[in-house]
């Protein structure tokens, strides 16, 4: 049977490309979990209108993360922690603290997707990284300093 992938599939091949497939497969695996079309005229054109409106919604998305990135490049967060001999901190000024300084200045971001390679242990001034979209990453200023 020959179907469109309505998402991209690891063995298959990537969405709107036209496959061919076991009947079975096709009826009772892709079909029922919305992964593919069976080739018609009607079916293609509905897939093309799909694909039109998930595209406007990803640009619309991207935008609003484009100007979102613009505005927190201008946000700057201050983390104070509790200091010890020689400067050392006590612990560590993770994603989710940054979070949550994020959440007192008015910004809901996940704090799955702040991108720290590794907590923060030290003193200082750091550029931390945020993903918005796919496609779009947003830079904010940290400074760690004692209380």
């Amino acid at each position: 049977m020959k179907i469109i992938l309505k998402e991209d599939h690891e063995r298959l091949g990537k969405a709107g490309e036209i496959v061919n497939v076991a009947d079975g497969y096709a009826r009772n695996y892709l079909m029922p979990r919305g992964l593919a079309l069976r080739v018609t005229r009607s079916n293609m054109a509905v897939y093309e209108a799909e694909k039109r409106h998930k595209e406007i919604a990803q640009n619309k998305g991207k935008r609003a993360a484009e100007a979102l990135a613009k505005e927190l490049e201008k946000v700057s967060c201050t983390a104070l922690v509790p200091v010890g001999e020689e400067d050392r901190i006590f612990g560590s000024v993770t994603n989710q603290n940054i979070a949550d300084l994020l959440k007192e200045k008015g910004y809901e971001i996940d704090r799955r997707n702040i991108l720290l390679d590794e907590p923060i242990r030290a003193l200082g001034v750091y550029t931390v990284s945020i993903r918005l979209h796919p496609e779009v990453e947003g830079k904010i200023r940290v400074w760690v300093v004692k209380e």
